[in-house]
């Protein structure tokens, strides 16, 4: 079973459009389904999920469609809250925050705080998050250290992928094992671009509103039954 699992939930608008409705419409619909997903995920086994809720490339769409967006963040965590804190879920985020509005912010740091004790799985929201944005935000640190130290030089030259990713937002979560996406799209859209290097891609052409339990174990199912070999041999791994 893989520790830590991302998705990427793809497909509201579409979904939307199909039943005749405003994309906000999938956008509610697939809130219903992540909720639904982490009850899921805890109950077989998986301590970490990922999930990609805003991009940093999300702000280039539509304005009615982003101030719904944050609108939805707004009014339905809160409402989580309650099952979060009955079912052991320690909500976490990942991303730059600040351009959130208030009303937002506020609502993602009440459930960090409230549920920071919780032990059963942790839900890391990807909110105004970008892969690339967290690989320069992390060069920029080790920069600033490197340049504090008598030896700059020598500080970056003894800089490994460990250390490096030690100054990544995603220091304290477990490299990604599985990668999820929904909708049909082939791309990783620029999510958990470091820990990609070796992560498990599963895609799926099921739109994230539409998505199931049974879809999560067939996703869990074929990730179980790969060979993980980092670079290795077959022979190598297996022995």
């Amino acid at each position: 079973m893989p520790h830590h699992v991302g998705i990427i939930m793809d497909g509201n608008g579409r979904w939307a459009k199909t039943q005749g409705k405003g994309r906000l419409e999938g956008h509610k619909k697939g809130a219903e389904v992540a909720r639904n997903v982490v009850q899921w995920a805890k109950n077989l086994g998986i301590k970490q999920l990922s999930l990609y809720a805003f991009s940093t490339e999300n702000w280039q769409r539509p304005k009615l469609e982003v101030r719904g967006l944050m609108s939805l963040l707004s009014v339905l965590l809160p409402k989580t809250l309650p099952d979060m804190m009955q079912n052991g879920v320690r909500f976490k985020t990942l991303g730059d925050l600040s351009p959130l509005p208030s009303s937002a912010k506020r609502a993602v740091q009440k459930a960090v705080e409230a549920t920071r004790h919780n032990t059963a799985i942790d839900l890391i929201l990807c909110l105004n998050y970008g892969g690339q944005q967290e690989i320069l935000a992390a060069t920029k640190n080790v920069l600033r250290q490197a340049l504090l130290q008598d030896h700059p030089e020598q500080a970056i030259e003894a800089l490994t992928t460990s250390t490096f990713r030690d100054q990544m937002w995603c220091h304290d979560i477990a490299p990604l094992d599985l990668l999820i996406r929904t909708g049909g799209e082939m791309r990783i859209s620029n999510f958990h671009l470091w820990d990609a290097a070796y992560t498990e891609l599963y895609f799926t052409n099921v739109l994230w509103p539409d998505y199931s339990q049974q879809h999560l174990q067939h996703a869990l199912a074929d990730f179980q039954g790969r060979e993980r070999r980092y670079g290795l041999t077959s022979e190598q791994v297996q022995s």
